[in-house]
């Protein structure tokens, strides 16, 4: 087992993949305990629904973070030291949300310029409201997307995919569980690799529902939920490089919430071949940027006496 810095213990290799897959059972068996455990009536709306399931996403992300605790060699109970085992400090958040924003937006360069190029068509074609760069023309565009955000705070949806589900799976499978294989012996690059299993094990339920709620065929809905598996071990692992590399929770977090946004990276349009152009520039830029925007040094105000937990200590790459 490796040297883990400053602190000599660690956390025994079987307990450390028993809590990551005890911990990515509960996150999906809690989502069904009010009808199958508490024989609790069918929810009334789709709104209710959903908030059920919100609440029991926060039930289970709260255990992840105790039992997570009392199973790392946690010296001090001091509130600080704690959340900082998870990644959550207020110390380099600028940096935390700006840089692995710029990173992972740089993937989206031809999803970008599609934007660009829908907008200016729309601008073009709608000559009848005189909608140009313009104060008037502005003013106007600025008014829409005040609806759209006002629209986002009663969308019950928008609170999932944006808010609930970035900011649990991220407790979860990034500020838990990496920590504990991190202090379980394994090396950076084996839990970058590791990690994403579990998150994408953690999505299996949805093969269940997408055969049940569509009434479509098992080989569609195993295409269906194998493609979204494939996509949530690359995030994962994308996801998990950007944690143990800055230690803060917030550069998985924000490029979580920006990549649930955007979708998959548009790489190709009938519309124009600057989409293509863009997006292998953004790809070039992405691989010439990932370390250089990751360098632990940017995130952190020391890399000496570090915990287990704290393996970009050592990662000087």
């Amino acid at each position: 087992m490796e040297s883990h810095g400053g602190d000599t213990d660690g956390v025994p290799v079987p307990v450390a993949i028993a809590a990551c897959t005890a911990m990515t059972f509960f996150y999906v068996a809690i989502l069904y305990s009010p009808t199958v455990v508490l024989r609790l009536p069918p929810p009334s709306s789709y709104k209710s629904f959903m908030i059920r399931r919100f609440i029991c996403a926060a039930i289970s992300t709260v255990v992840s973070l105790i039992v997570c605790a009392f199973i790392l060699p946690i010296k001090s109970w001091e509130v600080s030291y704690l959340l900082s085992a998870y990644g959550i400090r207020l110390h380099h958040t600028w940096e935390g949300v700006v840089l692995p924003l710029f990173l992972t937006s740089s993937m989206y360069a031809g999803s970008f310029v599609l934007k660009i190029v829908s907008l200016w068509s729309t601008w073009a074609e709608d000559s009848d409201d005189q909608i140009n760069l313009s104060f008037d023309g502005l003013k106007r565009i600025l008014q829409k997307f005040v609806n759209w955000m006002l629209s986002l705070v009663d969308n019950i949806s928008a609170w999932r995919i944006y808010i609930v589900a970035p900011l649990t799976e991220e407790l979860v499978f990034r500020a838990c569980m990496i920590p504990l294989l991190l202090c379980g012996g394994f090396k950076p690059y084996t839990v970058i690799l590791l990690s994403p299993v579990f998150f994408s094990l953690a999505h299996l339920n949805h093969l269940l529902e997408f055969y049940m709620q569509q009434d479509s065929g098992f080989l569609r809905a195993a295409m269906v939920v194998g493609f979204q598996l494939g996509y949530t071990v690359i995030f994962g692992s994308y996801a998990s490089f950007l944690f143990v590399r800055t230690g803060h929770i917030a550069a998985p977090l924000v490029s979580h919430v920006f990549c649930n946004y955007m979708g998959l990276p548009v790489f190709f349009s009938h519309k124009t071949g600057m989409v293509s152009v863009a997006f292998v520039a953004g790809v070039v830029s992405f691989v010439y940027l990932l370390f250089p925007l990751t360098s632990p040094d940017l995130y952190n105000n020391t890399t000496d006496d570090c915990k287990c937990w704290h393996r970009y200590c050592g990662w000087t790459n």
